[in-house]
């Protein structure tokens, strides 16, 4: 950057930051402190540009010191470079310039090739497909590049072009591509469609902005295809955006100027009442909102206004508890403060947030213990409290899928068999709602999977080991040896006893990625949601008038 290539220059702005900064918070009762350290700073900073042994850039200087004095406050508040910048803005948007595809390194590290390419995008217009290799772009060899040099080189202003050279997966011959680099717009609201007689279901991933326009076509896209009695709306694992998206889409099921969330600061500017402002589209179809651990944040602020106002019925697991709210400031060349500025409390007056960041000195994070945490009343008397996230009205099991499983699909070893099984099925159609690969298939993956290492054990398997050492550090071994060896006999979790053991988990993850080479990620969510247990369960609620109702005008939820 031109204003740093001497670093006196940064200093002499950054002098001339503190004076302007204290002139005007001198009035304030922490004048002194602040004035002092800032003094020290500056006086720290030119130190080490000027008399450290080694060269030393005043960009890195500053930008290590302005995160390092952020980082035990929260785990929100953060300093944002300039190369930051893009980052956020995608967070925040949902929308970046570039080709539309999702990339990866190939197993064997023999280079890039494409994971998903978003439906619509320039990268599917183009005929990009799942595991095509990059070879070039704009005549530069790529073989040996990383995926961040491949993303970095096809991101772009939107209408420029770039020629990429790629290796077709299904016939292993090259094929240059002139693709137009576009505004590339991530959808908040994937999916929607019925999944039981009049039963409605929408995925809601993030609150991007935009994203109530997006659940807003979703819902009229449901009500002029069937007629729409109830309605699940699907927030686990959306971790939250943008509030007025939220308070926007909650004026779609809660009547005009309903309060919905109140946001409370220090200052003035940072404390705010936010209410509906439109007659709802929906204001009287049963609801089931979906929720889980990593629901947080905005999501939090709809499903806990629904269920405070009793407009639906919350069910799955306790949601994250993030109550606070962060504003970004500028600093100027470019640079951002998000800063944590207020927390949010939703209609029954309660704040959702899970842990107390008070004590800013990075290691202590304060729970809220059971017998501290306050009780709250919905519009309808019934009881839910505050301190640990939302409660669901209703509890399901969290699914877990074996780490076995994970690990087979990290090292790479799913794609790259599904690689061969596609051009062995070239012309194959499936239905995405029932299609499943047959017993055949799955012999197929474990005759690929024998000559692949997979680097794992058991976590039964690593408590035994923990067992054996600890038992002979304290002499027990001659006890337990019969026992230990008598369970070491039964504990089989090899390779291919794993294989078997886990085959419903990796069957599901070899169809899930055989719909994705077919039908997009909204084809993905199709699939898996045919089986979902927690949409099972929603069904059903909203199939049971009676013992819907009844949670919502008797039921407390649970502390714990």
């Amino acid at each position: 950057m031109k204003f740093m290539r001497r670093y006196f220059k940064h200093l002499g702005a950054l002098s001339l930051l503190a004076c302007v900064v204290l002139t005007g918070l001198w009035a304030t009762k922490d004048d002194f402190g602040l004035g002092r350290n800032m003094e020290i700073m500056v006086n720290m900073m030119r130190e080490l540009t000027t008399m450290y042994v080694d060269e030393v850039s005043p960009d890195k200087l500053m930008k290590d010191g302005a995160k390092g004095m952020v980082r035990n406050i929260d785990p929100y508040t953060e300093f944002m470079s300039e190369e930051d910048m893009s980052e956020f803005e995608l967070m925040t948007t949902g929308k970046y310039g570039g080709v539309g595809a999702t990339i990866r390194m190939r197993r064997d590290s023999s280079g890039v090739v494409v994971a998903q390419p978003y439906k619509g995008t320039p990268s599917d217009l183009g005929g990009l497909k799942i595991g095509d290799r990059f070879l070039a772009i704009d005549g530069e060899d790529v073989t040996k590049a990383t995926t961040a040099d491949i993303s970095s080189r096809l991101k772009g202003v939107p209408g420029t072009k770039v020629r990429v050279k790629m290796e077709r997966m299904m016939t292993g011959e090259e094929e240059e591509i002139e693709l137009t680099r576009a505004r590339i717009v991530i959808p908040g609201v994937p999916y929607a469609g019925y999944v039981a007689d009049g039963i409605g279901y929408i995925l809601h991933n993030d609150f991007t902005d935009g994203c109530y326009d997006e659940l807003r076509a979703a819902v009229e896209k449901l009500r002029t295809s069937g007629e729409l009695k109830g309605l699940i709306l699907d927030y686990r694992d959306n971790g939250g955006g943008s509030l007025p998206e939220a308070v926007k889409i909650l004026s779609m099921f809660l009547p005009k100027g309903t309060e919905v969330v109140k946001m409370k600061g220090r200052t003035e500017q940072s404390t705010r009442v936010y209410t509906t402002d439109a007659n709802p589209v929906l204001p009287d179809v049963p609801m089931v909102v979906l929720i889980n651990g990593n629901s947080a944040s905005a999501s939090e602020i709809v499903s806990g206004a629904l269920q405070d106002m009793d407009r639906a019925v919350l069910m799955g697991q306790r949601s994250y508890g993030k109550g606070l709210v962060q504003s970004v400031l500028p600093l100027g060349y470019n640079s951002y403060l998000k800063l944590t500025t207020a927390k949010y409390y939703i209609p029954s007056g309660r704040c959702v947030q899970r842990i107390n960041y008070s004590s800013h000195d990075g290691t202590t994070s304060e729970m809220v213990p059971d017998s501290l945490m306050r009780e709250f009343k919905t519009r309808n008397g019934r009881k839910v409290y505050e301190g640990k996230g939302l409660m669901p009205d209703v509890k399901i099991e969290p699914e877990y899928i074996s780490s076995f499983a994970i690990m087979l699909y990290n090292l790479g070893f799913v794609e790259e068999f599904l690689d061969g099984y596609m051009r062995r099925n070239p012309n194959q159609t499936i239905d995405n709602k029932t299609f499943s690969i047959t017993d055949e298939d799955y012999n197929d993956f474990v005759e690929y999977m024998a000559d692949k290492e997979v680097p794992y054990e058991s976590r039964t398997r690593l408590a035994l080991e923990m067992l054996k050492r600890t038992s002979k550090e304290e002499r027990y071994d001659d006890n337990f040896a019969e026992d230990l060896k008598q369970i070491e006999a039964k504990l089989k979790d090899q390779k291919t006893d794993n294989l078997w053991n886990y085959r419903a988990e990796i069957t599901d993850m070899l169809n899930s990625d055989i719909v994705l080479r077919h039908s997009y990620y909204e084809g993905v969510v199709e699939h898996n949601v045919a089986s979902d247990k927690g949409v099972k369960q929603a069904i059903e609620l909203l199939g049971d008038a009676v013992r819907y109702n009844k949670i919502l005008s008797e039921q407390d939820t649970e502390k714990n």
